[in-house]
């Protein structure tokens, strides 16, 4: 109440003089105590954002006994004022005694709050008379090692600050700070650590599952990113250019090979629609690949299966999906194929790395499933449990004869940062070579470490790398070993061998996976592509091609880009379609019968560019007892038609009755099953009836007579004439008599005339004076002669249709009778 007076109104002057005395007796204490503080102290909380220091450069990264240090960076004012009388100075601060105490130092590298770290001091610093608002200062200082005051070995904080005054406190003050890590091995460890590192050359996909119609296949390509990749400063070119000085393993995925090697030669680049136009860097590919031959040519080189498959994903969501696995099967052994033929060397294909070596026992079973018994994991995943002080050796035995290689999580995620300025690169490299000595002076014994990074660093990400890699292999307590020799180090018996749980599997992990959908969709795009080859003449043409392509769909690149993995998937299965359809059924419209038999003809289509065989055509009466085919309700015949041309199919039918009936056509693999699609089409059975029946009956017995008389008469005839000698005897040539008479039609058959007894008596029945007699032998000796001139003429054969009918026909296809 008192206090809310005092605010209401003005106070008494014997108030006022108690409360300045109140005051400055209880500031009294504080003020001494202030009194008492470093200098430092109260500017630490007045310039905690006032300056920035940016740490460009520090070489040597681990220094030894003799080396000259030299810093070098970028200080910046932001605050409001300027900054006077400013200073850059280095700090040596407290020896880091364990990996843990580096993780907590390197959280808080800016932080003014925390120990400073003592001055070298000296001429080894930089004084700026004026640092202005928003200016940015360039530094650099050198000092010898020994001026550094280091003692024992281990790890050390360094800092880098900038002091000065302000307009507003008017006293030298720390106004910001960068630490970093100053690794310190004075002289050769009596146990260096054995260290393989990973230098992984993979991409995302490039290559489609389309190729050309020629002889050479064309492949074609999404995009010309890859080129971008390859050329002269780009990511992979700068990672080749890198990594062919360093001790690494080479970690390998062939489809890149692959993909670069099929640049080398005429390529097409995708483009809107189904447009494509011709790839031009065919030099920067053989010459990427002739640089990279060189560099892994006394290297070890460890291949990945072909396209890096998502082991995880597949595990996870695949293993359900029929013939999943045997992908990654087909996947692995084309890996060294692919490896041997672009790099000429033997890769070892023993490795499975799953995605940053998180694993569970589906994920292990899966990736050994191929072949593998070595599967790359992280210690962050494969945690210790044993209370271990010191980190184990990365070989681990974990039963089935399987050895999980665990990288050390934290080297392998040193460099994943964003990197692009030189002062996040120089902090991450002095941090790894921190934590790799600190792990070198845990134990006095000899372990082997393996650090596997990110599968695609970016340019800068390898340049720091490179950066750390050559430090680390220069340095008193490491040495370079290969990953084959990692795997087979004697194993601690204190290290965990226990694989997590998939409950364990980090849900962010998870959440990048291929979905059960995809394995779906690339099972059913491999049930065409089976459905398929079988008919091709050429089946390399397509399966090699399609089987990448598959391949690639299950990429571990795809991670991050569900629906660019979705619309490469449709593309591989929508192509697949294209081809499968270049080989069809013609279409037929409605088809008349008209009579009892006749011939239907069916035409497949191959507009491919090689022939097919090994199909069936079937044709199908969907009412047999009115129209059968083949004389069943169906029947199926062999095809085989060349590449880009036509095969019609004839088929023969046998109607029984009247009406309209639907016929299916359907091409079958040899194996029985469907290929392509149906064609359906009418057949209309007309004039089938007993009359017509009747009328086909009479035609033919009509011709039988007729080929009987015709017969007889001339039997008749060359009989009577052998028996008057008339004609000449028998030679088997035809004389040359005049021509004879026709045959008179309708002139009375002579089969009833009885012969003559005495065979030289020329005188007839009616006697020698009969003119009717001797016209009539004369009339048979002319159609006797006649008929034994002429050749037999065969009867024409009897049709298998009625006579159609002469009025128009109606509309639809006529068949072949």
């Amino acid at each position: 109440m008192a206090e809310a007076a005092d605010f209401q109104g003005t106070p008494s002057p014997a108030r006022r003089w108690l409360r300045r005395t109140g005051a400055l007796l209880a500031g009294a204490p504080l003020l001494a105590g202030l009194m008492q503080l470093p200098a430092a102290v109260p500017a630490q909380a007045a310039g905690s954002d006032t300056v920035s220091v940016a740490l460009d450069s520090l070489s040597p990264s681990a220094p030894s006994d003799g080396d000259t240090l030299t810093v070098s960076g970028t200080v910046t004012n932001n605050g409001k004022q300027a900054v006077t009388d400013a200073h850059v100075d280095l700090r040596v601060g407290s020896l880091l005694s364990t990996r843990s105490e580096i993780d907590t130092a390197a959280r808080h590298s800016e932080d003014l709050q925390s120990g400073l770290g003592t001055e070298v001091g000296g001429k080894y610093t930089e004084d700026f008379d004026s640092l202005p608002s928003g200016v940015a200062e360039h530094f650099s200082i050198s000092v010898p090692v020994d001026k550094l005051d280091l003692g024992q070995d281990g790890v050390y904080q360094f800092g880098v600050s900038l002091s000065g005054k302000t307009s507003a406190q008017q006293w030298d003050q720390v106004l910001g700070i960068q630490r970093t890590f100053l690794p310190w091995q004075s002289s050769e460890a009596d146990t260096k650590t054995k260290t393989t590192y990973l230098w992984p050359l993979i991409s995302t996909v490039h290559v489609t599952a389309k190729t050309g119609a020629g002889e050479l296949q064309t492949p074609v390509f999404q995009n010309d990113d890859l080129a971008k990749e390859i050329a002269p400063g780009g990511r992979l070119a700068q990672m080749l250019a890198l990594g062919k000085d360093l001790d690494v393993t080479w970690v390998i995925d062939p489809d890149l090979l692959a993909s670069v090697d099929a640049m080398t030669r005429n390529y097409r680049i995708q483009g809107a629609g189904d447009t494509t136009t011709a790839g031009t860097h065919q030099a920067v590919a053989k010459q990427f690949l002739a640089d990279l031959q060189e560099a892994v040519a006394d290297k070890e080189v460890v291949a990945l299966p072909f396209a890096d498959p998502d082991l995880a994903s597949l595990a996870h969501n695949g293993t359900s999906v029929t013939g999943s696995l045997s992908h990654l099967k087909d996947a692995t052994d084309v890996a060294t194929i692919t490896v041997q033929t672009v790099l000429h060397v033997t890769p070892s294909t023993d490795f499975a790395w799953p995605v940053e070596g998180a694993v569970d026992p589906s994920i292990i079973k899966v990736a050994t499933s191929a072949g593998a018994d070595k599967v790359i994991a992280r210690s962050d995943s494969l945690q210790e449990t044993g209370g271990l002080t010191y980190t184990p050796s990365a070989a681990r035995p974990i039963g089935g004869g399987t050895t999980a290689v665990v990288a050390d999580a934290r080297l392998s995620t040193a460099f994943e940062g964003d990197l692009t300025n030189a002062d996040s690169a120089t902090l991450a490299v002095q941090q790894f070579l921190a934590q790799s000595l600190a792990l070198n002076t845990q134990t006095g014994k000899q372990r082997s470490i393996v650090v596997a990074p990110q599968r695609m660093p970016t340019a800068s990400q390898a340049q720091a790398m490179a950066t750390a890699i050559t430090a680390l292999q220069e340095s008193n307590w490491s040495q370079s070993q290969e990953l084959a020799a990692a795997a087979k180090a004697k194993p601690d018996p204190g290290a965990t061998t226990k694989i997590p749980s998939s409950s364990a599997y980090p849900s962010a992990l998870r959440k990048q996976e291929l979905p059960r959908t995809a394995f779906e969709q690339i099972a059913r795009t491999q049930d065409k592509l089976d459905n398929f080859q079988v008919i091709l003449t050429d089946e390399s043409r397509v399966v090699t091609p399609f089987g990448r392509a598959i391949n690639r769909e299950m990429s571990t690149s795809w991670r991050g880009r569900g629906s660019a993995a979705d619309s490469f998937r449709t593309s591989v299965e929508s192509w697949l379609d294209d081809l499968t359809g270049q080989v069809k059924l013609i279409d037929k419209s409605e088809t008349k019968l008209s009579g009892r038999s006749a011939t239907i003809p069916v035409t497949v289509q191959n507009n491919l560019v090689q022939g097919v065989d090994h199909l069936v055509l079937r044709l199908t009466s969907t009412m047999p007892t009115r129209l059968e085919i083949g004389g069943k309700p169906y029947y199926e015949q062999p095809v085989e038609v060349s590449g880009g041309h036509s095969q019609s199919v004839k088929f023969s039918t046998s109607a029984n009755a009247n009406g309209r009936v639907e016929v299916t056509a359907q091409l079958y693999t040899e194996d029985g099953q469907e290929y392509g699609a149906p064609v359906r089409f009418d057949v209309k059975v007309t004039e089938v009836t007993p009359t017509v029946m009747l009328v086909i009956g009479g035609g033919v017995l009509l011709l039988v007579l007729a080929g009987f008389r015709m017969y007889t008469q001339r039997k008749r005839a060359a009989a009577r004439r052998a028996e008057e000698g008339d004609g000449p005897e028998e030679t088997g040539e035809d004389t040359p008599d005049a021509p004879d008479a026709p045959e008179t039609p309708g002139t009375p058959e002579t089969a009833d005339v009885p012969e003559a007894e005495n065979p030289g008596d020329t005188k007839d029945a009616d006697g020698p004076g009969n003119p009717a007699a001797r016209g009539d032998r004369l009339h048979e000796e002319s159609v006797a002669r006649s008929g034994e001139d002429d050749p037999e003429q065969p009867s024409d054969p009897t049709p298998d249709t009625a006579p159609e009918s002469a009025d128009p026909s109606e509309t639809g296809e006529r068949v072949d009778r």
